[in-house]
């Protein structure tokens, strides 16, 4: 695809609208390779007989809706399969995707998954702190819901920053675990007659996890089963673009309302912890080379090691001479050594890391990118 396709195609994407219709016929009128990210809150099939009863004989608010009703098993897989072999059409080759569902569709979702091509990265619990009650008291009460995160092909690539999901989790590794609560209070949408406006709306702390953990800034992405828009939502405040495709219209009339309400956060705000090989590479000797440091000029250790710094980037000490990480561990008898960290340089009285001049650098690299 040359540059000229993809900017037509991009030109063609109706961005940040709320598509009415059905999803299969929706997605099949956008263009192949244009969106990012999809995620996908698709109809779980309950399969409810009758109405669901508290003890005292109230009425549960469950999901009853027409939308969620299938003739069967084998209608409810035709109708998956159409709809992901379009999803996975719509793809970029290093897009993937995210489906949300329950014991009652989950699996059938990912074994049609497998079936049309997709390479499963990981199944995610989303344990919910405060799950509706089991009022029947004949089964386990439902706590969880599964989410299948995959990408378009087997060893295809695909967006994961795993830093910022680490950080967003105080500096530990992000679980296939994730403990999040339903929506409740003020987060949960209302009808005008004041009843929910959707049956199963989604947290805004689910969405915003998986939209800093699969998607960059300016991404595309797509939700074909819209309701009121907690992805497009979320993505508008995180600087990402959307398209939801929604055939209900009283849903579609409140994700509207509710997306027209958000603010986008500032660009410094979008900025996420990026790993370290992710950021441009800066020689030592293009320091020297910018004069930001001076050939003969003495660099010193927190340890009271010291060498001079050479004009073809390399240091001298004592009997040993090398690169920067060479004379460090040379100096300290160690077998290795960060010299960004480990050697300092000293400007009116004061020392300072040399690793400050990197990131000066690296920060003029990305502002011009």
């Amino acid at each position: 695809m040359t540059k000229m396709d993809r900017m037509k195609g991009a030109a063609a994407l109706p961005l940040n609208t709320i598509l009415a219709g059905d999803c299969v016929a929706e997605m099949a009128a956008l263009p192949a390779g244009s969106v990012d990210l999809i995620f996908a809150d698709p109809p779980y099939n309950l399969q409810l007989k009758g109405d669901l009863r508290r003890p005292d004989n109230s009425r549960v608010d469950a999901v009853d809706d027409a939308w969620d009703r299938f003739e069967g098993f084998s209608s409810y897989d035709s109708f998956t399969r159409a709809w992901l072999r379009e999803a996975r059409r719509l793809l970029k080759p290093d897009g993937a995707i995210w489906v949300i569902g329950s014991y009652h569709n989950i699996f059938r979702v990912g074994a049609a998954l497998q079936d049309e091509g997709y390479w499963i990265l990981n199944d995610v619990v989303w344990r919910k702190s405060n799950p509706m009650p089991n009022f029947r008291g004949k089964r386990l009460t439902n706590a969880h819901e599964t989410l299948i995160w995959a990408s378009r092909s087997e060893g295809a690539r695909y967006t994961f920053n795993y830093e910022a999901l680490k950080a967003l989790n105080e500096g530990i590794q992000m679980r296939s675990d994730w403990v999040l609560p339903i929506c409740t209070g003020g987060e949960r949408l209302k009808d005008a007659a004041g009843e929910k406006a959707h049956p199963t709306q989604k947290p805004i702390s689910l969405l915003h996890r998986v939209l800093v953990g699969c998607t960059k800034p300016g991404d595309v992405v797509l939700d074909p089963f819209f309701g009121t828009g907690t992805t497009g939502a979320v993505a508008k405040m995180l600087g990402r673009d959307w398209i939801g495709i929604e055939r209900e219209e009283s849903y579609r009339t409140v994700a509207e309302t509710r997306i027209a309400q958000v603010r986008k956060f500032d660009k410094a705000a979008l900025e996420v912890t990026r790993p370290k090989r992710a950021e441009p590479r800066v020689p030592f000797g293009q320091l020297v080379e910018r004069g930001m440091l001076r050939p003969g000029e003495t660099l010193v250790s927190a340890t009271g090691k010291s060498a001079r710094v050479r004009a073809d980037g390399t240091l001298v000490g004592l009997d040993v001479t090398g690169s920067i990480h060479q004379v460090g561990a040379a100096l300290e008898g160690a077998p290795s050594c960060n010299g960004w960290t480990y050697w300092h340089f000293v400007r009116d009285g004061v020392t300072v890391p040399i690793d400050v001049l990197r990131q000066q650098i690296r920060a003029e690299m990305q502002g011009s990118g």
